[in-house]
């Protein structure tokens, strides 16, 4: 009689990276962790150009990271306040998170 399996979490196609165990908490997995926080979040006094270069960096990082989207509903339920979470600034995670309570109201009516 064959065993029964548990589901796996469903991966994109062409992937390499495993299903992560559940008992992992999901930053444990994030590409971040081998990078320098500067890249995430502002020094005091950072010149917009600099600032603007130094997140798209962090985005870069995000976009292939396997853990973005639970980093990114981290930080907007959090919420965080600063730095590049799950591929957005803090200035962007204030527009989606605006959007989503319009969108609560809206069909809350």
């Amino acid at each position: 009689m064959p065993q029964q399996r548990s589901p796996e979490p469903e991966r994109k196609r062409g992937t390499s990276t495993p299903p992560r165990d559940k008992d992992t908490p999901w930053h444990a997995e994030a590409v971040c962790r081998r990078d320098e926080a500067g890249l995430f979040f502002a020094p005091s006094k950072e010149p917009t150009a600099a600032r603007l270069s130094r997140e798209d960096a962090a985005k870069r990082v995000c976009a292939d990271c396997p853990v973005r989207v639970e980093c990114r509903e981290h930080a907007l339920v959090q919420p965080e306040p600063y730095g590049v979470w799950g591929g957005l600034t803090a200035a962007e995670r204030r527009v989606l998170l605006a959007r989503r309570r319009r969108r609560a109201v809206t069909s809350a009516r």
